[in-house]
């Protein structure tokens, strides 16, 4: 096993042992590294973790952590190789489950714009009855021009972890473009308190990373829904622009 590395929880030794002497081994370690993509994702891990855990892995079997025991993953450092066929394990696992989570993007696990959509159908068809629309928009963006490759991948799945401990009880969380997610949800006194946690959170999550901190600070506002569906569902779509 790799010293000094501390693997996810949910990794087996077994696991890592395996990964461990295909890596360092001299025969190619394509099939090891595609049945762990495999296993990542079957654990329910994102691409963007799973990568990670593999450059941390790698980091350390490069280059053995200091006296702090300290390791510096760095997905671009990775041999390409080594991530395709990671990546590929992992890819083709979510295809195959796609079926049962079409609703949701597999890497941050927000719901798509396509079920924000029916969502907001159902909403404005509740208004319609109860003669009030009690809904609202919790808009939250980032700046992805900032960084490139892996980074954003890792940094929208960072805001949509903020978003999901913030709102925890029940609201439609979605992706509504590429560097931008939203809430939709009721409007009570619980609102301006989350929208203030929610700040800063995604201000603390991002700065974590060095990769990742410059595509914040997090930019979080609050959309009325306007008067019809038609109109909200053209808001959506100019969101995601």
């Amino acid at each position: 096993m790799a010293a000094g590395w501390v693997f996810p929880a949910d990794w087996s030794v077994d696991e890592v042992d395996r990964v461990c002497r295909a890596v360092l081994g001299p025969h190619d370690p394509a099939e090891e590294l595609y049945r762990l993509g495999s296993a990542r994702a079957r654990a329910g891990t994102g691409l963007a973790e799973t990568l990670l855990d593999l450059a941390a892995l790698h980091a350390v079997l490069v280059e053995p952590p200091g006296a702090t025991g300290i390791v510096s993953p760095d997905v671009d450092a990775v041999p390409a190789r080594m991530l395709r066929v990671t990546a590929l394990g992992w890819g083709d696992v979510v295809s195959e489950q796609a079926g049962s989570c079409a609703a949701d993007n597999p890497l941050t696990g927000l719901a798509t714009s396509a079920y924000l959509r029916t969502r907001l159908r159902e909403v404005y068809a509740e208004a319609r009855v109860a003669g009030r629309q009690d809904h609202v928009l919790v808009l939250v963006s980032i700046d992805l021009n900032r960084v490139s490759g892996w980074s954003r991948v890792v940094a929208m799945t960072l805001l949509a972890d903020a978003l999901k401990e913030v709102f925890d009880a029940g609201e439609t969380l979605a992706s509504v473009g590429p560097s931008t997610a939203c809430v939709l949800l009721r409007r009570d006194g619980r609102l301006a308190r989350a929208v203030v946690n929610l700040r800063l959170l995604t201000a603390h999550r991002l700065a974590v990373d060095p990769h990742v901190a410059p595509t914040g600070p997090a930019k979080v506002w609050l959309e009325r829904l306007p008067g019809t569906y038609d109109e909200a569902a053209r808001l959506v779509t100019a969101l995601g622009r």
